[in-house]
């Protein structure tokens, strides 16, 4: 397959697809005779699990990581279990902050009702609140 096909059956731009060949998290392809790219089916599938792990809070290094464990890998398995903890901790956060948001939203619909000078926001202050507890964390 071409480029353009690769990128069009994996769901990313041309450009992305370079990238990830640059950045050496994709294998270069086989180049034809006239000197186009050649990808197999493997690109396709290898691209579709970078961006899915991308869409879920895996950084490009963290995916080059995963690729590497899945491809053999090391003798045992510490290199992925510290990034699961590490991933683990980053997604109660996350959950954490997204439930005090659910939580704020909810209180914000019941205070719709009340006359303009009554309502508070507790959206804006939840996420004020989250946002320094994020500082004092750093």
């Amino acid at each position: 397959m071409r480029t353009s096909q690769v990128a069009e059956r994996a769901g990313v731009n041309v450009q992305t697809l370079r990238y990830y060949e640059r950045r050496g998290i994709l294998p270069p392809p086989q180049r034809q005779e006239s000197g186009y790219r050649a990808y197999d089916d493997d690109s396709v599938q290898a691209i579709r699990f970078i961006k899915c792990a991308q869409e879920l809070g895996f950084t490009l290094a963290e995916v080059e990581t995963l690729l590497e464990l899945a491809a053999g890998g090391p003798e045992n398995c510490d290199a992925a279990q510290q990034m699961a903890v590490q991933k683990i901790r980053q997604l109660d956060q996350k959950i954490a902050t997204l439930g005090a948001m659910r939580d704020s939203l909810q209180r914000l619909m019941a205070t719709c009702q009340l006359p303009r000078s009554e309502r508070e926001c507790p959206l804006i202050q939840s996420l004020a609140t989250s946002s320094q507890r994020r500082r004092v964390r750093r």
